[in-house]
């Protein structure tokens, strides 16, 4: 197999089912040597299994590519940095890691306990921090030594951090820290040779199939397209993870069917500048003009 991936090194996390899965197998197409990570646990995030994960190796490995299994738990510290070690040791080097790994435990806020919210922002958030935290390491070692470094990063946030959706502050929460760390890192990584992006993908999974997405594939003839498929998520981040995207960083991209745009954030709106310290009761006059000439906030899908 041989692709715009050819021999690169790819960790894919949360790579036993879903888009993750899809990520591996699509990565491998392309040519690259694949780390498929996986704890195979349930939705919420409960259980384990190492099945997923060797899987999804035996059709990358099936089908005449090369990957290995890891297990480790993305968002523990030691385990984020075995699995750096592990593409490493495996096959020589490494120069993409795609963070995907998530779980759900949506409630509504006034129902939320403080389990839900820390076991979501610790497996979102943190397991995209660690192995991006370890990646950044090895490669700015790489290019402190001379070699040179063309890496990339490619983030998993979500049209629920970026614009929002009732049921999922936890969910959302640590989604737009993604979106922001993306941002940061690629500004912090561009001097080693490293791109960071995110995309925030739509798809019918086993994370989103209450979410109304079973409905719109099932509605399809059995010969169109199949809007809602996993595997179209795959090709931008296949894209993002080889050395064709050189020059794109510091962006998130929304994808979902055949459909690509990028999220533009926050950026400052309609202004005033009074020159002085304002009194509060003056704000009354002021703050919602303002309100009203902006755009207002946009839908679950960016619209």
């Amino acid at each position: 197999m041989t692709g715009i991936c050819d021999d690169r090194v790819v960790i894919v996390t949360g790579a036993g089912r879903g888009i993750g899965r899809a990520h591996a197998l699509a990565f491998a197409h392309q040519g690259a040597k694949v780390v498929v990570n996986d704890l195979g646990s349930e939705v919420d995030g409960s259980g384990g299994s190492t099945g997923p994960a060797g899987e999804v190796v035996e059709e990358i490995r099936a089908m005449g590519g090369e990957a290995v299994a890891n297990g480790d738990d993305v968002s523990d510290w030691d385990g984020a940095k075995r699995l750096v070690t592990t593409a490493v040791e495996a096959f020589g080097r490494l120069d993409t890691l795609v963070n995907n790994a998530g779980i759900l435990r949506d409630r509504m806020l006034v129902n939320m306990a403080e389990g839900e919210w820390d076991a979501v922002v610790q497996v979102h958030l943190k397991g995209t921090f660690a192995p991006t935290r370890w990646a950044a390491a090895h490669w700015r070692e790489l290019a402190k030594e001379g070699q040179q470094v063309d890496a990339s990063i490619v983030n998993t946030s979500s049209g629920s951090g970026l614009y929002g959706n009732p049921g999922q502050t936890n969910y959302g929460a640590a989604k737009a820290g993604i979106a922001s760390l993306t941002i940061i890192a690629s500004r912090e990584l561009e001097r080693y040779g490293v791109r960071v992006n995110a995309i925030a993908p739509a798809a019918l999974t086993r994370m989103t199939e209450n979410l109304g997405l079973a409905q719109i594939s099932g509605d399809r003839k059995a010969e169109e397209f199949d809007a809602m498929a996993p595997e179209n998520v795959a090709p931008l981040v296949v894209w993002l993870g080889s050395n064709e995207s050189t020059g794109i960083t510091g962006r998130v991209f929304n994808v979902a069917g055949g459909r690509i745009s990028v999220a533009e954030g926050w950026s400052r709106g309609p202004e005033v500048d009074k020159g002085d310290r304002w009194d509060p009761a003056e704000l009354t006059a002021v703050v919602p003009a303002l309100v009203a000439k902006a755009r207002p906030p946009a839908g679950m899908f960016g619209e």
